[in-house]
Protein backbone atom coordinates (compact mmCIF):
# COMPACT_ATOMS: atom_id res chain seq x y z
CA UNK A 1 0.00 0.00 0.00
CA UNK A 2 1.39 3.09 -0.92
CA UNK A 3 1.33 6.29 1.31
CA UNK A 4 -0.77 9.57 0.10
CA UNK A 5 1.99 11.15 -1.82
CA UNK A 6 2.84 8.50 -3.64
CA UNK A 7 -0.96 7.40 -4.32
CA UNK A 8 -1.53 10.75 -5.24
CA UNK A 9 1.61 11.12 -7.80
CA UNK A 10 0.33 6.96 -9.23
CA UNK A 11 -2.97 7.98 -10.02
CA UNK A 12 -3.99 8.81 -13.56
CA UNK A 13 -6.88 7.76 -15.78
CA UNK A 14 -6.94 4.54 -17.06
CA UNK A 15 -7.94 4.08 -20.54
CA UNK A 16 -8.27 0.35 -20.59
CA UNK A 17 -8.80 -2.10 -18.07
CA UNK A 18 -8.07 -6.36 -18.14
CA UNK A 19 -12.38 -7.09 -18.52
CA UNK A 20 -11.59 -10.87 -16.77
CA UNK A 21 -9.41 -9.30 -13.82
CA UNK A 22 -12.08 -8.35 -11.10
CA UNK A 23 -11.82 -6.64 -8.09
CA UNK A 24 -12.24 -8.11 -4.81
CA UNK A 25 -15.18 -6.88 -3.20
CA UNK A 26 -13.67 -6.42 -0.22
CA UNK A 27 -10.61 -4.31 -1.08
CA UNK A 28 -13.79 -1.65 -3.11
CA UNK A 29 -15.13 -1.87 0.45
CA UNK A 30 -12.12 -0.92 2.04
CA UNK A 31 -11.81 2.29 -0.06
CA UNK A 32 -15.26 3.64 0.65
CA UNK A 33 -14.76 2.94 4.31
CA UNK A 34 -12.12 5.44 3.76
CA UNK A 35 -13.98 7.65 1.46
CA UNK A 36 -16.78 8.29 3.40
CA UNK A 37 -14.43 10.45 5.49
CA UNK A 38 -14.53 13.40 2.94
CA UNK A 39 -16.24 16.14 4.27
CA UNK A 40 -19.02 17.36 3.42
CA UNK A 41 -21.48 20.37 4.04
CA UNK A 42 -23.25 19.66 7.40
CA UNK A 43 -22.43 16.50 7.11
CA UNK A 44 -24.84 16.00 4.63
CA UNK A 45 -22.87 13.14 3.14
CA UNK A 46 -24.25 13.87 -0.37
CA UNK A 47 -22.68 11.08 -2.65
CA UNK A 48 -24.87 8.30 -3.48
CA UNK A 49 -22.63 6.00 -5.83
CA UNK A 50 -24.38 2.62 -7.48
CA UNK A 51 -21.50 -0.11 -8.80
CA UNK A 52 -22.56 -2.33 -11.66
CA UNK A 53 -20.61 -5.67 -12.10
CA UNK A 54 -21.50 -9.12 -14.03
CA UNK A 55 -24.26 -9.77 -16.07
CA UNK A 56 -25.64 -6.36 -14.59
CA UNK A 57 -22.74 -4.34 -15.79
CA UNK A 58 -22.75 -6.12 -19.15
CA UNK A 59 -26.66 -5.01 -19.63
CA UNK A 60 -25.84 -1.56 -18.46
CA UNK A 61 -22.68 -1.32 -21.41
CA UNK A 62 -24.99 -3.01 -24.09
CA UNK A 63 -27.37 -0.48 -23.61
CA UNK A 64 -25.02 2.32 -23.60
CA UNK A 65 -23.52 1.22 -26.73
CA UNK A 66 -26.43 0.66 -28.98
CA UNK A 67 -27.67 4.65 -27.92
CA UNK A 68 -23.91 5.93 -28.57
CA UNK A 69 -24.15 4.30 -31.92
CA UNK A 70 -27.44 6.36 -32.56
CA UNK A 71 -27.15 9.90 -30.74
CA UNK A 72 -24.34 11.64 -29.44
CA UNK A 73 -24.59 12.22 -25.89
CA UNK A 74 -26.04 15.12 -23.67
CA UNK A 75 -22.67 16.42 -22.37
CA UNK A 76 -22.74 20.31 -21.69
CA UNK A 77 -20.30 21.78 -24.34
CA UNK A 78 -17.37 23.88 -22.65
CA UNK A 79 -17.09 27.25 -22.88
CA UNK A 80 -15.44 28.75 -25.84
CA UNK A 81 -12.98 29.54 -23.27
CA UNK A 82 -12.01 26.76 -22.29
CA UNK A 83 -13.03 24.14 -25.29
CA UNK A 84 -9.66 24.20 -26.69
CA UNK A 85 -8.43 22.26 -23.43
CA UNK A 86 -11.12 19.35 -24.38
CA UNK A 87 -9.18 19.30 -27.86
CA UNK A 88 -5.78 19.07 -26.42
CA UNK A 89 -6.74 16.37 -24.33
CA UNK A 90 -8.14 14.44 -26.84
CA UNK A 91 -4.96 14.76 -28.77
CA UNK A 92 -2.82 13.63 -26.40
CA UNK A 93 -4.94 10.81 -25.77
CA UNK A 94 -5.43 9.99 -29.60
CA UNK A 95 -2.02 10.62 -30.10
CA UNK A 96 -0.71 8.18 -27.66
CA UNK A 97 -2.65 5.76 -29.23
CA UNK A 98 -1.62 6.28 -32.45
CA UNK A 99 -4.78 7.60 -34.04
CA UNK A 100 -4.13 9.50 -36.96
CA UNK A 101 -6.60 12.90 -37.06
CA UNK A 102 -8.10 12.02 -40.35
CA UNK A 103 -8.56 8.06 -39.03
CA UNK A 104 -12.43 8.26 -38.30
CA UNK A 105 -13.22 4.71 -37.40
CA UNK A 106 -10.13 4.33 -35.11
CA UNK A 107 -11.61 7.20 -33.26
CA UNK A 108 -14.99 5.91 -33.62
CA UNK A 109 -14.07 2.77 -31.85
CA UNK A 110 -11.68 4.07 -29.14
CA UNK A 111 -14.72 6.66 -28.22
CA UNK A 112 -17.28 3.67 -27.98
CA UNK A 113 -14.66 2.38 -25.29
CA UNK A 114 -16.17 5.31 -22.87
CA UNK A 115 -19.34 3.40 -23.02
CA UNK A 116 -17.90 0.06 -22.13
CA UNK A 117 -15.95 1.92 -19.10
CA UNK A 118 -13.10 0.96 -20.84
CA UNK A 119 -13.83 -2.69 -20.24
CA UNK A 120 -13.69 -2.18 -16.78
CA UNK A 121 -15.09 -5.05 -14.95
CA UNK A 122 -16.74 -2.78 -12.17
CA UNK A 123 -18.58 0.02 -12.89
CA UNK A 124 -19.68 3.06 -10.93
CA UNK A 125 -22.59 5.23 -11.37
CA UNK A 126 -21.96 8.73 -9.13
CA UNK A 127 -25.21 10.51 -8.24
CA UNK A 128 -26.22 13.49 -6.13
CA UNK A 129 -29.63 14.54 -4.79
CA UNK A 130 -31.50 16.32 -7.12
CA UNK A 131 -32.67 19.23 -4.38
CA UNK A 132 -29.16 19.54 -3.66
CA UNK A 133 -26.69 22.93 -4.81
CA UNK A 134 -23.74 23.24 -6.54
CA UNK A 135 -21.74 23.54 -2.71
CA UNK A 136 -22.71 19.57 -2.04
CA UNK A 137 -21.48 18.44 -5.25
CA UNK A 138 -18.21 19.82 -3.97
CA UNK A 139 -19.22 17.18 -1.20
CA UNK A 140 -19.05 14.06 -3.59
CA UNK A 141 -15.86 15.53 -5.88
CA UNK A 142 -13.88 14.61 -2.47
CA UNK A 143 -15.82 11.90 -1.98
CA UNK A 144 -15.07 10.36 -5.21
CA UNK A 145 -11.27 11.79 -4.99
CA UNK A 146 -10.55 10.11 -1.59
CA UNK A 147 -12.01 6.64 -2.96
CA UNK A 148 -10.23 6.72 -6.21
CA UNK A 149 -6.81 7.63 -4.27
CA UNK A 150 -7.81 4.51 -1.58
CA UNK A 151 -8.15 2.44 -4.39
CA UNK A 152 -4.98 3.48 -6.33
CA UNK A 153 -3.10 2.85 -2.99
CA UNK A 154 -4.24 -0.86 -3.06
CA UNK A 155 -3.51 -1.54 -6.39
CA UNK A 156 -6.62 -0.33 -8.45
CA UNK A 157 -6.66 1.85 -11.09
CA UNK A 158 -9.87 4.33 -12.38
CA UNK A 159 -11.12 6.29 -14.97
CA UNK A 160 -13.54 9.30 -13.96
CA UNK A 161 -16.32 9.66 -16.85
CA UNK A 162 -18.21 12.79 -17.32
CA UNK A 163 -18.95 10.79 -20.36
CA UNK A 164 -21.11 8.20 -18.66
CA UNK A 165 -23.13 10.91 -17.46
CA UNK A 166 -24.79 11.88 -21.43
CA UNK A 167 -26.93 8.92 -21.40
CA UNK A 168 -28.70 9.32 -17.94
CA UNK A 169 -32.23 7.47 -19.18
CA UNK A 170 -30.33 4.89 -20.48
CA UNK A 171 -28.76 4.45 -16.90
CA UNK A 172 -31.68 4.96 -14.95
CA UNK A 173 -33.53 2.16 -16.60
CA UNK A 174 -31.07 -0.43 -16.28
CA UNK A 175 -30.20 0.69 -12.68
CA UNK A 176 -33.31 1.49 -11.46
CA UNK A 177 -31.65 4.95 -9.95
CA UNK A 178 -34.70 7.00 -8.65
CA UNK A 179 -35.54 10.60 -10.71
CA UNK A 180 -34.76 12.42 -7.51
CA UNK A 181 -30.64 11.31 -8.02
CA UNK A 182 -29.01 13.61 -10.78
CA UNK A 183 -26.26 11.26 -12.12
CA UNK A 184 -23.04 13.24 -12.07
CA UNK A 185 -20.14 10.93 -13.57
CA UNK A 186 -19.14 7.46 -13.77
CA UNK A 187 -16.19 5.81 -12.88
CA UNK A 188 -14.66 2.78 -14.19
CA UNK A 189 -12.40 0.26 -11.61
CA UNK A 190 -10.08 -2.65 -12.06
CA UNK A 191 -6.50 -3.33 -13.47
CA UNK A 192 -4.68 -1.84 -16.07
CA UNK A 193 -3.94 -3.70 -19.23
CA UNK A 194 -0.39 -3.00 -19.26
CA UNK A 195 0.11 -2.84 -23.13
CA UNK A 196 -2.17 -0.66 -23.91
CA UNK A 197 0.05 2.53 -24.66
CA UNK A 198 -2.44 5.31 -23.34
CA UNK A 199 -1.88 3.64 -20.43
CA UNK A 200 1.03 5.15 -20.08
CA UNK A 201 0.06 8.74 -20.97
CA UNK A 202 0.44 11.17 -18.02
CA UNK A 203 -1.30 14.56 -18.77
CA UNK A 204 1.02 17.51 -17.99
CA UNK A 205 -0.58 20.20 -15.11
CA UNK A 206 -0.55 23.82 -15.12
CA UNK A 207 2.11 25.50 -13.13
CA UNK A 208 0.96 26.57 -9.47
CA UNK A 209 1.17 30.40 -10.51
CA UNK A 210 -1.38 29.92 -13.20
CA UNK A 211 -4.21 28.78 -11.14
CA UNK A 212 -3.47 29.82 -7.79
CA UNK A 213 -3.02 33.16 -6.21
CA UNK A 214 -1.88 34.02 -2.81
CA UNK A 215 -2.81 37.68 -1.05
CA UNK A 216 -0.68 38.80 2.03
CA UNK A 217 -0.92 42.37 2.25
Amino acid sequence: MFDLEEAINQRHSTRLFLRDKSVPRPLVEEALKLAVRAPSNSNIQPWHVVFASGPARDRLVEALLREAESKPPRVPPLPESFAHLRFELGALVYGSMGIARHDAEARRIARLRNWEFFRAPLAGIVCVHRDLDYVDSLGVGMFLQTLILALTARGVDTCVQVSIAGYPDIIREQLTIPEEMRILCGVAIGYSEPDFPANALRVPRNPLEQNITFEES
